[in-house]
């Protein structure tokens, strides 16, 4: 048995129709469930782990991109989980496409903010001199998610946030009437303003945001 195989058991084991029916309400019918709450997929996740090492070390990778050609929404998460823990301080630079790939499949603002802050952000951590050219690939697409990934990805990085890029990817987008690119500016600024509150008051003062994105800027500030 696989670290796949095993996974499936456990999920289907556990599955719950009725929290399935709800998760799949609450995410607009975009997704299928098995109805596992979060902590026990993550112990179903953590014992397929533990049994299957090596397979891990070995194929993580590859076992992330078979687990979200898969239907059920609990996969992608796992696929997710898996990386995050698997490549931290260990990507290589053509990770890049398979960040990317995730992003821009099965979207939703579940999995993208996930892997923007987690993925993507700690890549560019790895390989910052890959950072302008990423970035400005992503924010150029016609794909939604990507911009949106370009704008929340330093998400946690706190004194690290480069503030240029914060900025020019907030006024790029500043226009856009889609409603996750106006959350994504509020809140990329919100989290910078933990470390720089004035300078999330001053440039919020100046850019001339979209109403939702100021709000969000401001709250807490």
């Amino acid at each position: 048995m696989n670290f796949i195989d095993e996974l499936t058991l456990g999920f289907k084991a556990n599955a719950n129709a009725e929290n399935a029916k709800y998760m799949q309400d609450y995410m607009r019918g975009l997704f299928t469930f098995y109805g596992l709450k979060t902590n026990d997929r993550r112990a179903i996740f953590k014992e397929a782990c533990l049994n299957h090492k090596q397979e891990i070390k070995t194929s993580c990778r590859d076992i992330a991109l078979k687990l979200y050609e898969t239907e059920k929404r609990e996969y992608h998460y796992c696929a997710i989980e898996l990386l995050i823990k698997e490549l931290k301080k260990k990507f290589v630079k053509d990770d890049i496409i398979l960040i990317e790939h995730l992003i821009v499949t099965h979207s939703w603002w579940d999995s993208v903010d996930t892997i923007s802050k987690y993925l993507l952000g700690v890549y560019l951590q790895q390989f910052p001199e890959e950072t302008e050219n990423v970035i400005n690939r992503f924010s150029d697409s016609d794909n939604m998610w990507l911009n949106r990934s370009a704008i929340i990805f330093q998400l946690g990085y706190k004194k690290d946030t480069i503030e240029d890029i914060l900025f020019t990817q907030s006024l790029k987008h500043k226009h856009s009437n889609e409603f996750f690119i106006q959350k994504a500016i509020g809140r990329a600024l919100r989290e910078y303003g933990k470390t720089n509150p004035q300078a999330v008051r001053d440039f919020v003062t100046k850019a001339g945001l979209k109403p939702l994105s100021a709000r969000e800027a401001l709250k807490n500030l």
